[in-house]
């Protein structure tokens, strides 16, 4: 691998079935992922626990085809930067559009190798991953994700702009 030193977590709540949990084990060893190297994890149920989680994370990897959404605003919120990869369509284009409305779309990759790239990167300069750690929660506190202010004055403006036009007959 890129980083020797890398390790990695797989969060899923399918993984506390221990079948699917060593099927998985097996896949990824023969495509040359070390057992010692990797932790597999099922669903915490106390909501604490698992934001807690986070802090054993140093770079999330957005999942592919298929961005996360809920997770990559976590892990922000955690102070673990999310490298994703930029697809063609909504499912793959969720982590780029969350990763620049707070900015880091320096994050976002449009292909496997930038994806690699980007990640390894992270993880080789370990004091800039610190200051990126540091600054990940005020950076989306800060950004309009946050601002329910906002997104309630737009519903409102757009609910408006609706019945204006119903009445209008339009």
């Amino acid at each position: 691998g890129e980083v020797q030193e890398a390790r990695m977590l797989l969060k899923y709540a399918g993984l506390d079935e221990p079948d699917f949990a060593a099927s998985l084990r097996e896949r990824l060893a023969a495509a040359g992922v070390p057992a010692d190297r990797l932790d597999l994890r099922g669903r915490d149920a106390d909501p604490a626990a698992h934001l807690a989680a986070y802090s054993g994370i140093d770079v999330a990897l957005d999942t592919f085809p298929y961005n996360g959404t809920t997770t990559t605003c976590e892990a922000l919120w955690m102070g673990v930067p999310v490298v994703t990869l930029a697809g063609d369509r909504h499912a793959g284009r969720v982590g780029f559009s969350l990763l620049s409305t707070v900015g880091l779309e320096r994050l976002a990759a449009s292909d496997i190798p930038g994806y690699v790239e980007t990640a390894a990167g992270l993880m080789r300069d370990r004091e800039k991953l610190a200051g990126e750690r540091s600054a990940l929660r005020r950076r989306l506190a800060d950004s309009p994700l946050c601002d329910g202010r906002r997104v309630a004055a737009e519903a409102e403006r757009l609910f408006r702009e609706a019945w204006r036009r119903w009445c209008a007959g339009i």
